[in-house]
């Protein structure tokens, strides 16, 4: 049904007229405005004056707007304690919500999504495709880097920051100087984390305008972005151009192209694959991995080094890496929101800085930035973001295992300086079902890298890491401890052994010793309450 069809509705209409609507607007579309407007999370709190813009430029196109909102989790407020485990589950709601509003309503034409954060962006995406309308997003845009004596930082400093003050290595005056200067406004976190990594992905698949990912939260730039949306909703929805005409497979492998070359966050590995299979198409890990072999690493961002959003906006964003990966053959010329093929909307992009965007033909690595391992401590498979290893880690790692059941455990351990180099700490039991949740974990990456010790010490989770995490960080390990996967055998003092040459991660005992472990394993899974996480459960095993 549409907005037409409410004059057979007399209740309906009724209620229409009791919004404030003229009897002559109910023959105009309506245009849904799903927006993740809160006050506690910061790439979320200027989204309702953004949202004002979008409006403008639906009403002066013709139409209506109707704004209604979702909920969005701060990742870095809910990160290092167990509200961490409902992020991830989260995005599900988010998605079903704008699901039931607009299916509920049902006289909707178009929606434009504003959206933000690492399982905001994720939701309303698998929102467009389920729903297939007329569809464009505006993405909340960075907010720009602090600064700490003359350099830029981010959120990842203070998380750095809280490990060298428990071991004494900074006083507590400048720990807080360090708080306080990390994060100076509203906008995703600043560096090339998850959701600036997900807007990112949402600029390549062609649904949200050209700079949109890149633009600062509270530039001009965004506002006119946002007010051109509006604009272009109405047209999208006046030449029947849907969300899925936009999401085709050949969108999927250019935004997953697009996430490899610039190193994106191990998240997207997650939420891409999800996306994919609302809109009907799959993308496994294996398939991942061949497409990441192909794809050059072009861009490295903080916690990859120091550049941040903000410099790669004006080195020419997201259009310019496309168009180096284009040169080379390596992206499709698919069709974008604004109704045009990929070469003619992208086609004359070029890079502005080649410190930041590096040429194709001089990439920092001929293999993307994100790469799958497989072996028998991930025989389903594991993700590692190798543009955040240093070239001075060694490409084939042996350590003993230090091994926890919980993140709590091992930020504990790390806390009172016990890491050792050449450890291998695991974190299990933080899975999608063991958690549940599979909650990001930045407290104990960001703690070995704030004390040096990246280039010594690798990470192992069947949980996931933060994408402000940089180093041997080994996240996504498949089947999960909680589900009997081998990770759940290892024991202190195993050695385990990770070859990123050769894509494997082992742990290093006898076949009739891991059968052995395998055989007298057992398995409790935290009790739960009834609610939100033991419903998240459910979806991947029957309690």
């Amino acid at each position: 049904m549409d907005a037409k069809e409410i004059k057979h509705l007399p209740a309906a209409e009724a209620l229409l007229h009791a919004d404030g609507l003229k009897h002559v607007e109910i023959e105009k579309p309506f245009i849904a405005i799903a927006n993740s407007f809160n006050e506690i999370t910061p790439g979320h709190i200027h989204l309702r004056k953004l949202v004002e813009h979008v409006k403008r430029g639906v009403r002066e196109a013709g139409a209506i707007p109707f704004e209604f909102n979702t909920i969005g989790v701060c990742d870095g407020i809910a990160m290092g304690h167990t509200g961490m485990k409902y992020s991830l589950p989260s995005r599900e709601t988010i998605a079903d919500s704008i699901e039931e509003m607009v299916r509920a309503h049902g006289v909707f034409a178009g929606i434009v999504f504003i959206a933000a954060c690492d399982k905001n962006i994720p939701g309303h995406l698998k929102a467009a495709a389920r729903l297939n309308l007329p569809s464009v997003f505006v993405t909340a845009g960075p907010m720009a880097p602090g600064y700490y004596k003359g350099k830029k930082i981010g959120v990842k400093a203070a998380f750095e920051a809280r490990a060298q003050l428990e071991l004494g290595k900074i006083s507590k005056e400048e720990y807080q100087k360090i708080v306080c200067c990390a994060c100076p406004g509203a906008g995703t976190c600043s560096g090339l984390y998850t959701a600036n990594s997900m807007a990112a992905v949402t600029e390549a698949l062609g649904l949200s305008l050209p700079m949109c990912a890149t633009a600062l939260a509270l530039s001009k730039e965004k506002e006119k972005i946002a007010y051109e949306s509006g604009k272009l909703i109405v047209q999208l929805v006046k030449n029947g151009l849907k969300a899925r005409n936009v999401m085709t497979e050949q969108a999927f492998e250019n935004s997953l192209r697009l996430d490899i070359a610039i190193g994106a966050s191990t998240n997207t590995m997650l939420h891409v694959p999800d996306i994919a299979k609302e809109a009907g198409y799959s993308f496994d890990l294996r398939r991942i991995n061949e497409l990441s072999e192909t794809t050059p690493n072009l861009v490295r961002l903080d916690p990859s080094s120091d550049y941040f959003m903000d410099d790669l906006h004006l080195a020419g964003g997201i259009p310019a890496v496309m168009a180096e990966l284009k040169s080379k053959g390596l992206i499709h010329n698919t069709t974008t929101v604004e109704g045009k093929m990929f070469d003619r909307l992208y086609g004359f992009a070029e890079v502005k800085n080649k410190e930041v965007i590096r040429p194709i033909e001089n990439p920092y690595s001929k293999e993307g930035g994100i790469a799958v391992l497989y072996g028998n401590l991930a025989e389903q498979g594991s993700v590692v973001k190798t543009s955040g290893i240093s070239s001075e880690f060694p490409k084939v790692f042996e350590g003993k295992a230090a091994v926890f059941d919980s993140e709590e455990q091992a930020n504990d351990f790390i806390a009172k300086g016990k890491v050792q180099k050449g450890s291998v700490i695991v974190i299990r039991f933080e899975g999608p079902v063991g958690g549940p949740g599979m909650r990001e974990m930045l407290y104990p990456t960001a703690a070995i890298s704030g004390l040096d010790l990246d280039n010594d010490v690798a990470l192992i989770t069947d949980g996931r890491f933060s994408g402000a995490t940089k180093g041997a960080c080994i996240g996504h390990v498949m089947p999960e401890a909680a589900l009997g996967g081998n990770i759940a055998v290892v024991k202190n003092g195993d050695k385990i052994r990770i070859d990123l040459d050769k894509g494997r991660i082992d742990l290093l005992i006898s076949k009739d010793e891991l059968a052995k472990r395998k055989k007298g394993l057992k398995i409790k899974l935290r009790e739960l309450p009834n609610g939100v996480l033991k419903n998240f459960r459910k979806r991947f095993i029957r309690e």
